[in-house]
C-alpha cells in the first residue's frame, strides 16, 4: 500500500469511509500503488456493514491531477493500461455504497471523470476540471463517454472530452456534472456533512433508492471496456507516443 492515499473513518461523521488523496507535492497524481489503495478502500467498504457512505477527498486546492504520468508512461510505452487502473475503474462503477466526492481546487482527467460515478459532488468556486485526453492522443475512460452525455448534452460533453475545455466549478454545476459551489474551507465540512446524513438513513431503503436512480450498471461495465480497447490501441499509436514525448518535453 501507500501513504500517497489516506483512508480514515472520522468519528464526527460515523459510517463514513473517507478515501483521501495525500500527494500535495505532486498535485495529488495517481499512481499505481494509489489506484491499487483506492480499490482496496472500495472493495473494503462494499463488505463493510459499518461503512454507509463512501467520500473522496483531496488537499487543499488540488483534488488530483489525474493520472501520473511518469508512472504512466512507463506502462503506456508498452501499449498497455495499468490493471491497477483498470481495477479502481471496475470498482469504481460497482461501488454499492453512496459516493461523495470533495473537491477543491484542479480536477484534471480522472480526477474529473471520477465525478460522474458520485452521487454528489461539492466544489469549491475555485476548482476546475478538465480532461486533456485527446491532447495526449488518448481517449475518455471510466465510462465517461456514456455517462458525460447523460448528465450534460452532447455538446457539453463533446466540449469536455473531446474538446479539452476547461470547465469552472459554476460551469460544472450548470451541466449537471456536481452538486454544490461552496467555499474553498467549507468543501470538506459540507461534503463530510453530506455523507453523514446519508449514512444515518435506512440503509437498504437508500442502496434501492441509490440503484433505481443510478440503474442497471451492465451498460456502464460495457462502455469501460469499450473505452479500454481504444485506449490501449491509442497508447501504441505513433501520435500517441509523439503526445508523450512533447509534454514531457514541456515539463
Amino acid at each position: 500500500m501507500t501513504d500517497h492515499i489516506l483512508i480514515e473513518r472520522p468519528e464526527a461523521a460515523p459510517g463514513v469511509q473517507v478515501i483521501r488523496f495525500n500527494r500535495a507535492d505532486k498535485k495529488n497524481a495517481i499512481t499505481r500503488a494509489m489506484y491499487e489503495a483506492m480499490t482496496a478502500a472500495l472493495k473494503a467498504g462494499d463488505a463493510d456493514e459499518g461503512v454507509r457512505a463512501t467520500v473522496f477527498l483531496g488537499s487543499e486546492g488540488c483534488f488530483s491531477a489525474g493520472n501520473d504520468l511518469t508512472d504512466f508512461m512507463a506502462v503506456a510505452m508498452g501499449g498497455v493500461m495499468a490493471r491497477e487502473a483498470v481495477d479502481f475503474l471496475y470498482a469504481l462503477a460497482t461501488h454499492s455504497k453512496p459516493l461523495v466526492s470533495g473537491v477543491d481546487g484542479l480536477a484534471i482527467g480522472i480526477g474529473t471523470t471520477i465525478q460522474l460515478h458520485c452521487d454528489l459532488t461539492y466544489a469549491s468556486d475555485r476548482t476546475q476540471f478538465r480532461t486533456p485526453f485527446v491532447d495526449l492522443a488518448l481517449v475518455p475512460e471510466a465510462a465517461s463517454s456514456l455517462l458525460a452525455p447523460r448528465v450534460m448534452g452532447h455538446q457539453r460533453a463533446f466540449a469536455l472530452l473531446a474538446a479539452g475545455d476547461v470547465f469552472s466549478a459554476s460551469s460544472a454545476k450548470e451541466a449537471g456534472l456536481i452538486y454544490a459551489v461552496v467555499e474553498p474551507g467549507a468543501v470538506e465540512r459540507e461534503t463530510l456533512a453530506a455523507a453523514s446524513r446519508l449514512a444515518a438513513k435506512p440503509p437498504k431503503a437508500l442502496a434501492i433508492a441509490r440503484n433505481l436512480v443510478r440503474g442497471d450498471r451492465s451498460d456502464v461495465l460495457a462502455r469501460i471496456d469499450e473505452e479500454l480497447g481504444h485506449f490501449s490501441a491509442q497508447l501504441k499509436s505513433p501520435e500517441a507516443r509523439a503526445a508523450f514525448e512533447a509534454f514531457m518535453t514541456r515539463r
